[in-house]
């Protein structure tokens, strides 16, 4: 992080207040930036059981994830919980996409699981499944292509013996955002390996530019 990010982080550290998306005083998320997160649309993309986004990677949305995932604004996960809750049409069992934990350390936390607690614990028959752990030799996603992605993740997603789904609710794997796709069809694959059928998956972001009707 460079010396403009580190203050603008601790900035949002030290005056949480106002809209995540726009600054706008008093609220968390405001009714124009929750109006500008439009209504969750389904991604295209292959390989992958049905894809839902709650919200564009852009705008007020794109805002209050790096707050909340780079700059600590753990005040924010209610509002976006909210937000990925509206792809959501009935009970269901989450299992968040893993983290580095190089990075989950840097940021508090696994953000993703985070976000699936808080969304289980404002909705009635949902469950939270942590199964999938990502081994070490990862690295940093960003400005990777698809084919490179792919091969970052290759045989280094694993799921843990316990706590998987149950019977019953439909399975949904969880993560922040969809840019290719490399990560969920990797995590996917890992569950089906494993015997665990994935029903679909909902993400908070869409930064593929691949929406379906």
């Amino acid at each position: 992080m460079d010396v403009r990010g580190l203050g603008a982080a601790l900035a949002d550290l030290v005056l949480p207040g106002g809209c995540a998306g726009c600054d706008a005083p008093a609220e968390l998320w405001c009714p124009a930036c929750a109006a500008a997160t439009a209504a969750p649309r389904r991604v295209a993309l292959t390989g992958l059981p049905p894809t839902l986004a709650a919200g564009p990677y852009a705008g007020p949305l794109r805002t209050a994830l790096l707050r909340y995932k780079e700059r600590g604004r753990r005040d924010l996960v209610g509002s976006l919980a909210a937000v990925l809750a509206s792809g959501l049409t009935g009970p269901a069992q989450l299992v968040p996409a893993p983290s580095r934990a190089r990075a989950a350390r840097a940021r508090g936390g696994d953000h993703v699981l985070r976000l699936c607690r808080a969304v289980a614990d404002a909705g009635p028959g949902v469950r939270v499944a942590p199964v999938l752990v990502l081994g070490g030799g990862a690295v940093d996603s960003v400005g990777l292509d698809a084919g490179q992605r792919a091969a970052n993740l290759r045989g280094r997603v694993g799921v843990r013996p316990i706590g998987r789904p149950g019977n019953g609710a439909p399975v949904l794997l969880v993560d922040d955002v969809v840019t290719t796709g490399a990560t969920l069809r990797t995590c996917v694959a890992a569950l089906r390996d494993a015997g665990i059928r994935v029903d679909g998956v909902l993400v908070l972001c869409d930064a593929t530019g691949a929406c379906g009707s």
